[in-house]
Order: C-alpha cells, then structure tokens, then sequence
C-alpha cells in the first residue's frame, strides 16, 4: 500500500526545512544599527579618529557615527542598568551584605591585524565623554606575554601570542583586582618596538568606572586545574564583550599590508627588533610576513581566536574595506 502525503502535511514540512536556525543572536545590517544611535551626538573630531586609528586602518568619521556611536550608547545603557541591578541585590542582601560599586568591564577580542585595537581605542574616547563615568582604562593583554627570555626557555618563542605564550594567571589576577575595587593594580607593560616586556615598567591602574581589556584570546574559557576542577577565566570578569570579525583572506592581505608599512616606518628604528627586515629587499621581507601568517597567526586565529566567537556578545563583522557590513548582538 502506498501512503500518500496531504498537501498540508508537505506544506509543513517544507516550512520546517526552511524555518531558520535558532540563534543566541540578533543579527543588524549596518543601516539598522546605524540607526539605534538615536540622537546620541558625535563627540570627535576627524583629527581625533586620526589619531587612535590603527596603521592599515580605514576607519573615519562616518564610521565612528555609523558604528561605534550606536555601541558606546548600547555599552552607556548596560552599565546604568547593571547599576540599577547592583542596587536591586543590594536590597535583596540588606545593608549588612551590601555590595560597593565595581568597575565595568568590556572585553574585545578579535584576530591579528583585524582592526580590535582601534575598536577598544575608540571605545574608550568615546565612553570617556559619557559624564556618567568620565575615567575609561585600556589595558591590552600584551603586557602578559611571557618575556622573550623565558618563550625562548620553554620553546614557545615561535608560538607567541598563543594562550600558552601569556602568563594567564596573572593577567586573571590583574582583571580579578580591578573587579574586586581595589584601589591601585599594576600590569607589565609590553613595548611592540623591542618585541618584549619592558623591564621595570609597569601600567597603574587606579578604580575606572570602565576597565576595556584587549587582547587575542580574551573570551578563552578556563583552563581545568591540576585537579580537574574548572577555574574561573578572563571572559568570567566580562560585563560585556566584542568580537571583531573578517574573513581570514580579508585578514591576511591586511597584515601584509600593515607589515609593509612598517617596515617603511616603525621598523626603521634601530631599536626596532624587526629593523633586520629593512635591511633586505620587500620581496624578501615579505616571504618572512607571509611564512609567519602561515605558521603562526592563521594557525592561532583557526585553533584559538576564531571559536571564541559565539561566546562574545556583540560580533561585528568587517568587509574587505574594513567597513563595518553586519552585527549580530547577543539576546538577552
């Protein structure tokens, strides 16, 4: 006997082959984000934006209105309401347990060369002009790269920016101290022209209102302890956090391009430890961009950076332009 299928019946299954996928995310087109700015008014100059890009960068003043005007008034929101809530368990706890305020802690992720540090730049000037929390810290999680000496040690010198190339417990630590309100954290400081830690120098800060932590790996879960227990990481400490995403192609011809111009500017330093590749023809000093792409960022990018992705709450994705194309915000 041969069954037949009703009309109806197909008329459903076809709709629930086609009922799209559930999603943590609301997903925006740049018009539709552009939008939600409202009213909020643009506080930089075209000067200033100048000033905080990042090299190889394209970001203007349409962008900042566009993209990242919407986003301080989304963060400005959050943390009032986290205030709000603060105040709610406080009256849950009563005044014996009641809980001071803390700094507001943003995290922003993304790969090598994608463009997060002129994102968490921008963050701060633009959360800074907020009056409601006028002192907004940057601190990126290069100062927590383990010194040179000690990469080269344990054999990880060709692996640096991986998670086992940074001192995970103390920049946990570090981000832990702040949260907790503690009057006065100090973090080591990297310097990107000697390609290592700075000796006896360190970066003080002093309770922000807004801490905005940058780095490769900052959405990492935690690591299991010796004892199999799962620890508290990084990403635990985030009130909110941003991805910065682009297509790995996208990635790679942005950070030839960036290395390109470095090496006729910054790589030109004698104290430059990257001063030998301008010491060699373009091409030359290419292979070695190119071999370190390779063996490394892409590598990191694939097996670490990139499947942190979902566990951001805000995913901005660029174009091959660097112009901001979609966002996908995380429902609450």
């Amino acid at each position: 006997m041969i069954s037949s299928v009703s009309a109806p019946d197909k008329a459903q299954r076809s709709a629930h082959r086609h009922k799209p996928e559930a999603t943590p995310y609301l997903d925006l087109t740049r018009a539709e984000w552009s939008a939600l700015r409202e009213k909020t008014p643009l506080p930089l100059t075209a000067a200033e934006v100048e000033k905080l890009r990042g090299l190889g960068d394209v970001i203007d003043l349409d962008e900042v209105r566009d993209i990242y005007l919407p986003l301080s008034r989304l963060l400005n929101l959050y943390v009032g309401a986290t205030d709000g809530l603060r105040g709610a368990l406080n009256t849950f706890l009563g005044e014996k347990r009641s809980q001071s305020g803390t700094p507001f802690v943003i995290g922003v992720a993304g790969s090598v060369a994608v463009g997060k540090s002129t994102v968490a730049r921008l963050l701060q000037a633009l959360l800074s002009r907020w009056p409601e929390h006028p002192r907004v810290e940057l601190v990126t999680t290069d100062g927590f790269l383990l010194p040179t000496k000690e990469l080269e040690a344990r054999g990880l010198l060709s692996r640096k920016g991986f998670p086992e190339s940074y001192d995970r417990r103390a920049l946990t630590r570090f981000v832990a101290d702040i949260k907790a309100g503690k009057k006065e954290v100090t973090a080591p400081v990297y310097s990107h022209l000697i390609y290592d830690i700075v000796p006896g120098k360190r970066l003080t800060v002093r309770r922000p209102d807004i801490l905005i932590v940058e780095g490769l790996n900052v959405l990492q879960p935690a690591l299991p302890g010796k004892d199999g227990r799962t620890r508290v990481g990084l990403a635990d400490y985030f009130d909110f956090s941003v991805y910065v995403d682009a297509r790995t192609e996208d990635i790679e011809r942005w950070y030839l391009n960036r290395f390109k111009k470095l090496r006729d500017t910054a790589f030109q330093d004698p104290s430059s430890y990257f001063r030998k590749y301008t010491q060699v023809s373009e091409e030359e000093a290419l292979d070695y961009a190119r071999a370190t792409w390779r063996t490394i960022n892409k590598p990191n990018l694939v097996e670490n950076v990139a499947p942190t992705r979902g566990r951001a709450a805000l995913v901005v994705r660029k174009g091959p332009d660097h112009k901001v194309q979609r966002l996908s915000l995380r429902k609450l």
